[in-house]
């Protein structure tokens, strides 16, 4: 499986992903916006651990470091 997640980008996504998860455990988000940021975390969380984002692959984008040529 090719990735298209950098480092940051995956880091990023896992710390919202817990936020949201945390807000939502404690009852700090409730209701119809909950579930909703509930599931965005659910997405977060799953491509943050696996380094691929689906949106990123239409539009050819990538926020991987490129591999630095051989000298």
């Amino acid at each position: 499986m090719k990735t298209n997640m950098g480092g940051i980008d995956r880091i990023a996504r896992l710390v919202t992903a817990a936020v949201i998860a945390v807000l939502y455990l404690t009852g700090q988000i409730k209701g119809e916006l909950g579930i909703y940021l509930a599931i965005l975390a659910v997405g977060f969380f799953v491509t943050g651990l696996a380094g691929l984002c689906p949106l990123y692959i239409p539009f050819k984008i990538s926020t991987k470091k490129k591999p630095k040529p051989a000298a």
